[in-house]
């Protein structure tokens, strides 16, 4: 749980410029250090013609990692889950990075609720097993999700982050839940244009993985649009970040 560096000014001006590119509505956002750092990005991509007035800071056990949200459209509602905590191997874990959990009012009075994450990376530590945190981690957020979907099973939900983790393992298992379950998360098949699916770079062990998803809601499932939906290419990403972007659009229908 080391504290993290601030990220330089170079590679923040790059991720300026490839969200000029992809040009979002909402932006979601893994390791913010500060409501400082978020005001920071949100008035950069101002300056750079991109409006998100909205805006939501998420923190958990983690004081230098904390999730943050843009959004053009306001927030309804916003959920606090700071208190999220889990048994391991006899001890008592917070989830470090928190859930960040809020309900945004898209046009024609659809609502969106957001729930991102960012779980344990894959680096060992002395404290615990790395994976079962993760798999933890992921038990606590498939809850919120039933509880969600018990109270309204229409709910439009989309779950997202960097999940730390690949696709066929327990804790990504657990957040998809039974496909045949009503309250099933579907996962959003996004590729690259040359039909990849890698959003993470690992430059020392030289190594490609899918650490970054959606997960959809039923009830959100035919408001995606497929073919406008993408993994972000460019040759020069990893200026920015060792992540990729990911992107989802929505078509929400005339009233």
């Amino acid at each position: 749980w080391e504290k993290s560096q601030p990220k330089p000014e170079a590679e923040k001006r790059s991720v300026v410029q490839i969200l000029k590119k992809i040009d979002p509505d909402i932006l979601g956002l893994c390791e913010i250090g500060s409501q400082e750092d978020l005001n920071e990005i949100q008035k950069m991509l101002h300056d750079a013609g991109i409006e998100l007035p909205h805006q939501k800071l998420t923190s958990g056990g983690d004081e230098y990692r904390k999730l943050g949200l843009l959004s053009r459209y306001p927030i309804l509602s916003e959920s606090d889950h700071s208190g999220l905590r889990f048994e391991q191997e006899g001890k008592i874990f917070p989830m470090q990075r928190g859930l960040l959990d809020v309900t945004l009012e898209l046009p024609n009075h659809l609502q969106l609720r957001c729930l991102g994450v960012h779980f344990k990376s894959k680096r060992e530590i002395p404290e615990a097993d790395q994976a079962l945190l993760r798999r933890n981690e992921a038990h606590l957020v498939r809850k919120q999700v039933d509880a969600i979907l018990e109270q309204n099973p229409e709910a439009k939900i989309v779950l997202y982050g960097d999940f730390n983790e690949h696709r066929n393992e327990p804790a990504i298992k657990a957040l998809l839940g039974s496909r045949t379950g009503l309250n099933y998360m579907e996962d959003l098949p996004i590729k690259d244009r040359h039909g990849e699916v890698w959003t993470h770079f690992w430059d020392s062990a030289d190594s490609y993985s899918r650490f970054d998803y959606f997960f959809v809601s039923r009830g959100l499932r035919p408001f995606v649009v497929d073919s406008k939906s993408y993994i972000y290419q460019a040759v020069d990403f990893d200026e920015a970040s060792d992540h990729r972007p990911i992107v989802m659009r929505l078509s929400i229908p005339s009233p």
